[in-house]
C-alpha cells in the first residue's frame, strides 16, 4: 500500500504542473492580446466580456467544421479529447510493457488517426515525453543510476540541437505538412527496424577510455541491486557518440518523439555505458531535450491544451497501470504487438504525407 500511495504522489503533482503549465501559457498569451487596451468603465469591460464569448463561440465553430472537414463525422469537437484520453491511456500500457517512450507511440498514432494538425501533435508529444521523464528523473539521480557527468556534455549539445530541430519543423510544416508526415512515417519504419535489430549489453567491454572522456571525467561506480556489486564503469569513442547526439537533438525537436529509442543504442552500444546506466540516463536526458524543444512549441502557439492536457494525464496513468502489469505480461507478445502498432502507424503517416503531394 506504502509504494502505491508513492507512485500516486509523484503521478499526481506532475500531472497537476503540466496541467497549470498549459494553463498559464494560455493566460500569459490572453493577457498579451488584451494588455494594449485599457480597462476602461463597467460597460467596456463587459463588451470585452462579450467579445470574448464571441470569440470561443466562433473557435469552436470552425474546430467543429474542421473536424468535420478532416474525419466526415459530425461528432461534437469535445468528444476527440475523451477518446484521445482513453486512446493514451492504452498507449502507456503498452509503452510500459514494449519499453518504449509514450512520445514514440503517440506521435504516429495521433497524427495518422486524429484530426489534429501535425504541429499540435509534436507538441503534446514532447510534453508526454517530459512529463514521464521528468517523474523518473530525481529517483533515478538518488539511486546514482542516471549519471551527471555523461548526461550533462551530452544533453548541452542535444538541446541546442532539439530547438533548431524545433524551428525546422514548424518552418517544414509551414510549407507542407507532408513533408512532416513523409519524414515521419520513415523515422517510425527507421524504430521499427531498430527495435527488431538492436541487442543490448548488460555490461560492455570498455578497456580503456578515450582521452574526451577522460578530460570530461565521464566516469563512475554505481551499485547493482541484481548482482550485489559495485560496478566501475567507463566510457569510449566520446567524440563520435557526441555527433551523433547531435542528430538525435534534431529529429527529436523535429518530429516531437523524445529521443529515448536512440539515447539508449547509443550510450549502451557506442559509448560502452552500462545498460541500466544508459537507459536511467537517457530518462533524465529526456527531461533536458524536450524541455528545450517544447518551449519553441509553446511559443509558437503550437501546444493546445485540449490535446496535450488529456494526453499527459492518459499517458501517465496508463504507465502506473502497465508498471503493474509487467510482472504478469508476456514481453515477447507485448513487443510484437508494439511493432505492428508502430507498422501500421508509420505507413498511415506516409500515406497521409504523400497525399498531401497528390501522390496518394
Amino acid at each position: 500500500m506504502k509504494n502505491k500511495y508513492r507512485i500516486w504522489k509523484k503521478a499526481l503533482p506532475m500531472a497537476a504542473l503540466t496541467v497549470m503549465l498549459l494553463a498559464a501559457s494560455v493566460q500569459y498569451a490572453a493577457a498579451e492580446d488584451t494588455q494594449s487596451s485599457p480597462a476602461g468603465t463597467m460597460q467596456h469591460e463587459g463588451e470585452v466580456m462579450q467579445h470574448e464569448g464571441a470569440v470561443m463561440q466562433h473557435e469552436a465553430a470552425t474546430m467543429q467544421e474542421a473536424m468535420t472537414e478532416e474525419t466526415g463525422s459530425t461528432m461534437a469537437w469535445w468528444m476527440w479529447p475523451l477518446i484521445l484520453f482513453g486512446s493514451t491511456f492504452f498507449m502507456g500500457i503498452a509503452a510500459v510493457l514494449a519499453g518504449v517512450g509514450g512520445g514514440v507511440v503517440f506521435v504516429p498514432i495521433v497524427s495518422g488517426f486524429f484530426p489534429f494538425h501535425i504541429d499540435f501533435v509534436r507538441g503534446a508529444g514532447l510534453l508526454v515525453a517530459l512529463a514521464g521523464a521528468v517523474a523518473a528523473g530525481p529517483g533515478l539521480l538518488k539511486k546514482g543510476m542516471a549519471d551527471l557527468r555523461l548526461a550533462i556534455p551530452i544533453g548541452l549539445i542535444a538541446s541546442v540541437a532539439a530547438i533548431a530541430g524545433a524551428q525546422l519543423g514548424l518552418l517544414a510544416s509551414k510549407l507542407n505538412p507532408g513533408y512532416i508526415q513523409v519524414g515521419l512515417g520513415l523515422v517510425i519504419l527507421l524504430i521499427v527496424a531498430i527495435m527488431l535489430k538492436a541487442k543490448k549489453s548488460d555490461f560492455p567491454d570498455v578497456p580503456k577510455s578515450d582521452r574526451l572522456s577522460e578530460v570530461l571525467a565521464i566516469t563512475g561506480i554505481y551499485h547493482d541491486e541484481a548482482s550485489g556489486k559495485d560496478i566501475d564503469w567507463r566510457i569510449h569513442r566520446t567524440p563520435l557518440g557526441l555527433s551523433l547526439f547531435v542528430i538525435i537533438g534534431l529529429m527529436a525537436g523535429f518530429f516531437g518523439l523524445g529521443a529515448g529509442w536512440a539515447n539508449v543504442p547509443v550510450l549502451n552500444l557506442l559509448l560502452g555505458a552500462p545498460l541500466k546506466v544508459s537507459v536511467a540516463t537517457s530518462k533524465f536526458l529526456l527531461s533536458i531535450t524536450d524541455t528545450s524543444a517544447a518551449w519553441i512549441y509553446i511559443n509558437k502557439g503550437a501546444v493546445l491544451p485540449m490535446i496535450a492536457v488529456p494526453s499527459v494525464l492518459g499517458i501517465m496513468l496508463g504507465s502506473l497501470v502497465g508498471v503493474k502489469i509487467l510482472a504478469k505480461a508476456k514481453p515477447a507478445f507485448i513487443k510484437w504487438m508494439v511493432i505492428g502498432i508502430l507498422l501500421f502507424a508509420g505507413g498511415k503517416a506516409l500515406q497521409k504525407g504523400l497525399s498531401l503531394f497528390g501522390i496518394l
